[in-house]
């Protein structure tokens, strides 16, 4: 018989015969529900590479959907494409891995796209979400949204949090034990006898059922020792809610970006359960745990993955969410190179943002004027995105500087991203100026517009980075080349309002007036 009820999607992952939905109902209850979500990903070729796959395919187990479609691709337009769909979700990344390393050269979209992307584009839901939800035992039958990612006071759920940290940086000491916090207690739990903690903790596990497990360390050290302690006891540790699901160990990496070397740690991803490491987790220090909870509602990233991505992943999480929804094929990599120039044609387009020396002393009555997110406001209203910039259409607008037009009759794909997430910025920071010192609400408003505004700051540099899978350097040129025309009619005003300009730069200006 089936049950309606209400609640909270904490978490979708892949599991069982499809994927494994987390929901926390109103009543309390913590259920995990089974839902049948078959994926598909799409290959585009020759007519023989082609044919040569659907051999493959068919060769293969597990239960494939081939079939000829048409999709849209944001550069070319309508185009036809294989689709490959698979019944499991679980099995379509080993799947893709082994056919793309067979056929290398054909052409994929929709490859790699995160299980919550897909499933948040298909149902219109996203993490943390309320829900209305139809349930057949274990199995959900239906499910539908009640809240919109961008209302400003969403009605959080009653999260159940475990706090583990050890009494010491284990970087720079060995630790003796750890501190345990939970349901208003805290105290201090030796690591020797190894039994006795475990079973302390297994304890507190399985009574409490934390919905969050925060540590300090926990993906570098504490996890990893903990798993380990029990394994060397024979007593299993119950840190995931889901039995049959797995704890998900990612490696440590290092890459090179924006002339830096960046480390980020090992990783202990938890099934049916969250774990965020604060030690761990990018930019937790500037908005916290408010923070990336609400990066995750308007992203569709588990709040497990957002905690650990940076803002670049969470901007191009939204625009592939956007990709789907609107029906536009996500490429596997970027396929738009940028168009050849000459050196003049570099000069000019290749300028940046605007920087006005400053006028060198020591200056009164001077006011700040400060653009609030000046380059994304600049590409949602000029309609700035990669299939916009250089197309021909009656309401084309003339880009400074450049011998390029944008289009302005159908909104693109990174506008239409960045309006509802600019709307909602703007909205907060209308709210905390308005709110006393002495407000509640302030510390989540505050943690919100924090983490809205990292987003903000990476979603012009990705319009022209090289792997950026909807990036194009002439939309990127673009917005320096509005970015500074409006710099200099804003100097203009400012001159034709008695202000002395002392000092631009890019998205801001200092002016000085007498009796200011």
């Amino acid at each position: 018989m089936a049950e309606e009820l209400t609640g909270w999607l904490l978490d979708v992952y892949a599991g069982g015969s499809g994927l494994t939905l987390s929901l926390l109902e109103e009543s309390g209850r913590r259920l995990l529900l089974d839902q049948s979500f078959p994926v598909s990903f799409y290959i585009s070729g020759g007519a023989s590479d082609l044919r040569s796959v659907c051999r493959w395919l068919k060769s293969q187990p597990g239960r494939l959907r081939l079939s000829r479609v048409e999709r849209r691709d944001l550069f070319s337009g309508p185009l036809t494409v294989l689709e490959v769909e698979v019944q499991r979700p679980a099995d379509q990344p080993r799947l893709f891995q082994q056919l793309s390393r067979l056929y290398p050269s054909l052409t994929y979209y929709d490859a790699d796209i995160p299980l919550s992307l897909r499933y948040a584009a298909r149902c219109g839901v996203f993490p943390l979400a309320r829900v209305s939800a139809r349930v057949e035992g274990n199995r959900l039958v239906s499910l539908a949204p009640l809240t919109s990612p961008w209302d400003l006071d969403p009605p959080y759920p009653p999260l159940r949090i475990l706090r583990l940290e050890p009494d010491c940086d284990p970087a720079h000491d060995e630790p003796g034990g750890m501190f345990l916090s939970y349901n208003g207690f805290r105290y201090h739990q030796p690591f020797a006898p190894a039994r006795a903690l475990l079973i302390n903790l297994r304890s507190i596990l399985e009574r409490e059922d934390p919905d969050l497990i925060l540590t300090a360390w926990g993906d570098t050290w504490l996890l990893p020792h903990l798993l380990q302690m029990a394994k060397e006891e024979g007593l299993p540790l119950p840190l995931n809610r889901d039995s049959s699901g797995r704890i998900i160990r990612k490696a440590q990496r290092t890459y090179y970006a924006y002339g830096q070397v960046i480390y980020r740690g090992a990783q202990v991803l938890l099934s049916g359960r969250w774990h965020i490491d604060v030690c761990n987790a990018v930019m937790y220090h500037d908005y916290g745990l408010e923070g990336i909870l609400e990066l995750a509602r308007i992203t569709g990233l588990p709040v497990q993955t957002v905690a650990r991505v940076s803002p670049g992943t969470g901007i191009s999480s939204m625009q592939i969410l956007t990709a789907l929804r609107w029906g536009v094929l996500v490429p596997y990599h970027k396929q738009q190179a940028e168009a050849q120039k000459s050196a003049l044609d570099l000069l000019a387009s290749d300028m940046g943002g605007m920087v006005y020396q400053p006028t060198i002393g020591l200056h009164a009555d001077v006011a700040e004027v400060d653009f609030v997110s000046m380059y994304p406001s600049i590409m949602v209203r000029f309609n700035i995105s990669p299939e916009t910039v250089g197309q021909e259409s009656p309401t084309a607008e003339l880009i400074p500087e450049l011998a390029l037009v944008v289009e302005q009759e159908h909104p693109g794909l990174v506008p239409r991203t960045l309006a509802p997430l600019l709307k909602k910025r703007l909205a907060l920071k209308r709210r905390l100026a308005d709110l006393p010192a002495w407000h509640p609400r302030r510390t989540s408003y505050k943690a919100y517009a924090s983490a809205h505004k990292w987003l903000l700051v990476t979603c012009f540099g990705y319009l022209g980075y090289k792997n950026a899978r909807f990036g194009k350097i002439e939309a990127h040129e673009a917005v320096t080349a509005f970015g500074r025309e409006v710099l200099l009619r804003a100097k203009e005003t400012a001159e034709d309002m008695g202000f002395t300009v002392l000092h631009m730069y890019v998205d801001g200006l200092w002016v000085k007036k007498e009796g200011l």
